[in-house]
């Protein structure tokens, strides 16, 4: 009996361990790999489980020479954010009596370079470069403010936790935050903590996004009003 709960406890155990490490590329806020002998565009592709949806994008997009060519740091969407954003975007179409998208190259290449870009960023960045943010006291740790690929205003920062009753001592997550109205710009980010910081590509960094809190496009509505307003093609009938 004794033996048959140590062999339960290590089949457990190693199920947890398993899992972990399935999770914590985007759960956790460590690095992830650390440095890579290849492109942004590269490491990507070399990572299909998380990415394969992105690199369609990227494709269609026509940003592969950004990717592989430019230094860039690049916060980068798991696919599951993007079929978010699209399954959002088929539930608005299918309410509105239309067909829905069922290739990504139905949607205009302008409306994937646009959302791609704000996630781009010139120049390589690493957790250390960025200033702290404190989202109860902005005032004091407001991060700091950078331009998008795209020419869009967005805030990024650190947020320094807590550890043993002590304030600031924990460990730091970095944060990309999209203001969605300049009017108020403190009182209207959107959020979106980092899973995986510092992975070091040969032209870059990358900053994993963390899938469960994350739309392609940081709103629905941002993709939909885009999508829609430059029009859908329909799907081409190959014979």
């Amino acid at each position: 009996m004794r033996s048959r709960n140590i062999f339960l406890i290590l089949f457990v155990s190693s199920i947890i361990v398993t899992a972990c490490n399935k999770q914590d590329y985007y759960l956790d806020s460590g690095t992830h790999n650390g440095k890579y002998d290849g492109t942004v565009y590269e490491y990507l592709n070399a990572k299909p489980a998380y990415f394969d949806t992105l690199m369609k994008v990227i494709d269609v997009a026509g940003m592969k020479e950004v990717l592989e060519n430019e230094e860039i740091t690049f916060f980068a969407p798991p696919s599951s954010s993007i079929y978010k954003s699209v399954r959002s975007l088929n539930q608005y179409l299918r309410n509105d009596g239309k067909d829905t998208v069922s290739e990504l190259s139905q949607i205009k290449s302008e409306v994937w370079q646009e959302m791609l870009s704000l996630y781009i960023f010139k120049g390589k960045y690493m957790l250390k470069d960025y200033a702290q943010v404190d989202t109860l006291d902005l005032e004091a740790f407001g991060g700091q403010g950078f331009t998008s690929y795209g020419g869009r205003s967005m805030n990024i920062g650190v947020i320094y936790n807590d550890a043993g009753g002590v304030k600031y001592a924990g460990y730091r997550q970095l944060w990309l935050s999209y203001i969605s109205d300049f009017s108020k710009p403190k009182g209207s980010l959107i959020n979106i903590p980092i899973a995986s910081s510092n992975i070091e590509p040969t032209n870059g960094a990358i900053h994993v996004l963390q899938y469960r809190n994350h739309v392609f496009g940081f709103t629905s509505s941002n993709f939909i009003l885009s999508a829609t307003s430059k029009g859908i093609d329909p799907v081409v009938n190959e014979e």
